[in-house]
């Protein structure tokens, strides 16, 4: 019993210690930027964060966490500051987590606790929290209130601070920009060098074309027939590819060093190698390790016209509570059909072979 309470006291230290110290570097998995910036875009924007508060409020509580995993370890104002301190921030995400279980149900999704290192339901959230609170209640009732507790607060302070800058160093804050394309690649190589070698066969057609039009309605009046397709319309794509809105198109968005993501290209690129009148498949990739498109490329075995943005617009274009990959279908600028993530809403190559047989009436219905 006295082993016991002798090694209880920092059993409890240690395994919530670790907990923060996981929190705070799985929150910066697989890199540092574009982890946090997930965690802006999926976390604090459905909160009511601001672009401008949230790039600063994430690195900020990224590095507190940091900073009590480590203070835990430590006994200058244990009892007094740290302790209670981290109660007060479990007690916060977990009223947080209990009032989104509330809302939108606790059973799915990534809370962000651990990042996507190790994703977590909000009510295993719950669970983990309400079980850390718990072992540090346990931790201040078995030890008793030590009067000549350690009082040096410029520890507290140096810890806390140099944990938060180095959340500023890992991640800086990339300026606004006006523009968020930063790359502006219409078409792949390998396609390029086909659409050159036809582009003077198509002038020459496109000028027969013409010259029989006016033959053809002056001597007969032909009916023009009714297409079964859906009226054009603006997909907000345009930026991005000035043809997106025109036709049948599938739009893709990846980012370069995702598994699935090379996947489900790997899986167009064969459908549209068996298909001839298979739609165009545009990509947009996130601005996370570009120098990886070379590979991914030869991974699919074609390569696709792509654009790469920042990682913040790409999350906003793909949808904060969708994940990658992304697959959208769009039929003359109208989306026809989504597909994201992993989990139930993952892309099925099947669905999109056989919607793609059917006309716009039979879709609708």
């Amino acid at each position: 019993m006295e082993n016991a309470k002798k090694y209880l006291p920092w059993t409890i230290r240690i395994i919530i210690s670790v907990l923060f110290l996981i929190s705070a570097v799985a929150k910066l998995y697989p890199s540092p930027y574009f982890a946090i910036s997930t965690f802006e875009v999926k976390q604090l924007y459905p909160m009511g964060f601001s672009e401008d508060v949230a790039v600063f409020f994430s690195r900020i509580l990224i590095g507190i966490e940091l900073a009590l995993g480590i203070l835990l370890l430590q006994s200058n104002y244990l009892r007094r500051i740290i302790i209670p301190a981290t109660i007060l921030m479990l007690v916060v995400f977990t009223a947080h987590l209990t009032i989104d279980t509330i809302q939108n149900g606790g059973n799915s999704g990534n809370c962000g606790c651990f990042g996507s290192l190790l994703p977590m339901t909000p009510i295993e959230a719950i669970i983990k929290n309400v079980v850390a609170i718990i072992l540090l209640v346990i931790y201040l009732n078995i030890v008793p209130k030590i009067t000549n507790e350690k009082s040096n607060f410029w520890v507290l302070t140096t810890i806390t601070f140099a944990s938060i800058l180095a959340l500023f160093m890992l991640a800086p804050i990339q300026p606004k920009v006006a523009e968020v394309v930063l790359e502006d690649i219409e078409t792949a190589p390998t396609e390029n060098a086909l659409l050159e070698e036809n582009s003077t066969s198509l002038s020459i057609e496109t000028a027969v074309a013409e010259e029989n039009k006016t033959t053809e309605t002056a001597t007969t009046a032909i009916e023009k027939p009714v297409s079964d397709e859906p009226a054009p319309q603006k997909s907000g794509y345009a930026q991005y590819f000035s043809n997106i809105d025109k036709g049948k198109k599938i739009l893709a968005l990846f980012v370069p060093g995702c598994d699935h993501c090379r996947d489900v290209a790997k899986e167009l690129a064969a459908m549209k190698a068996k298909n001839k009148n298979f739609p165009e498949v545009e990509v947009i990739f996130m601005n996370e390790e570009p120098e990886k498109i070379p590979d991914f490329f030869a991974y699919a075995g074609k390569n696709f016209p792509y654009k790469i943005i920042e990682v913040i617009p790409f999350w906003k274009l793909l949808g904060n509570s969708k994940d990658t990959p992304g697959i959208i279908y769009l039929w003359n600028g109208n989306k026809i059909k989504e597909w994201d993530g992993i989990n139930e809403k993952q892309f099925v190559g099947s669905e999109l072979q056989n919607i793609l047989k059917k006309n716009y009436s039979e879709i609708k219905k």
